[in-house]
């Protein structure tokens, strides 16, 4: 746990949540800013400040709790679709430096974007920047 954390505080019970979700290395619960209604967020219990932070069981359990909730989001709050996202480090958008996965419940017609559009202008990249990055990915 992290002294400074928002969700660890959560997690310990200092800060109240509403809690959909609960096993031992998992909480989720409804976003107390939301985008949409439903939108929920689902964070390792122990303390991970990037995704590269998790061990693979943490990481399963993360996405196991992640797969399971959101049809169920969206059956609740009748949406048509959700956006799933992380945010990983600042430059990404991370505002609170805890993993967490949100489920952004989507409406048609809520005049939202896809997740293509955060990052703004994208890249021309040539085939063989792109094979020379897949290249270094794959290693």
């Amino acid at each position: 746990m992290s002294d400074d954390c928002i969700f660890c505080s959560i997690v310990d019970g200092e800060i109240p949540a509403r809690t959909v979700h609960e096993t031992g290395d998992v909480l989720a619960f409804l976003d107390a800013n939301p985008l949409a209604r439903g939108h929920t967020l689902v964070i390792p219990k122990p303390h991970a400040h990037r995704v590269g932070d998790l061990d693979a069981g943490l990481t399963d359990a993360v996405f196991d709790a992640v797969a399971a909730l959101t049809p169920r989001v969206q059956d609740v709050v009748d949406a048509d679709g959700a956006n799933v996202g992380i945010n990983d480090g600042a430059a990404a958008g991370q505002e609170v430096p805890h993993v967490h996965v949100h489920i952004v419940p989507r409406f048609e017609d809520d005049g939202g974007a896809p997740i293509h559009a955060v990052a703004g202008k994208r890249p021309d990249l040539s085939d063989d920047e792109l094979d020379e990055i897949a290249a270094e990915i794959a290693d």
